[in-house]
C-alpha cells in the first residue's frame, strides 16, 4: 500500500510540476479553446503576475506533494488550485473533468490521510 500510495503521489505531483512549468515555458501546445474560454483566458491574461504565481505554487505544491515528508503541507497548497481547476472543468471544458475529478479524489485522501497533522493547527 505504501509503495502505491508514492506512485499515485509521485503522479499527481509531477502533472502540477509539468503544469507550472508548462504555463511559464509554454512548450505544450494550447488545444483550440472555446470563445468562451478565450474570454476567460483572455481575463486572466490581463492580470500579468497571475499566472506566473499560479505557475510557482503548482510547482512548489507538486515538488512537496512528491516527498512524504512534506505531502500533507503540498496537499493543503494544491487543494484550492484543484478546486478551481474543476469549477473550471464545469463551467468551460466539462471534457476533462473525470481527470481533474481524479486528482482531487487523490489530494483529499493525502488530507484525509494526513488529518492528525492538520488539527494540530487548531487545537487550543
Amino acid at each position: 500500500m505504501r509503495i502505491f500510495k508514492f506512485i499515485v503521489c509521485l503522479l499527481t505531483g509531477l502533472m502540477f510540476i509539468n503544469a507550472g512549468l508548462n504555463k511559464l515555458f509554454h512548450y505544450i501546445p494550447t488545444p483550440e479553446l472555446s470563445e468562451q474560454l478565450q474570454k476567460v483566458d483572455a481575463a486572466f491574461a490581463t492580470i500579468e503576475w497571475l499566472m506566473p504565481l499560479i505557475a510557482i505554487v503548482e510547482i512548489i505544491g507538486g515538488i512537496l506533494f512528491i516527498i512524504p515528508k512534506t505531502r500533507a503541507l503540498g496537499a493543503i497548497i494544491l487543494f484550492p488550485l484543484i478546486v478551481g481547476i474543476i469549477l473550471q472543468h464545469i463551467y468551460y471544458a466539462p471534457k476533462g473533468l473525470i481527470l481533474a475529478l481524479v486528482f482531487f479524489a487523490v489530494i483529499l485522501w493525502v488530507i484525509i490521510d494526513n488529518r492528525n497533522k492538520y488539527l494540530t493547527l487548531i487545537e487550543k
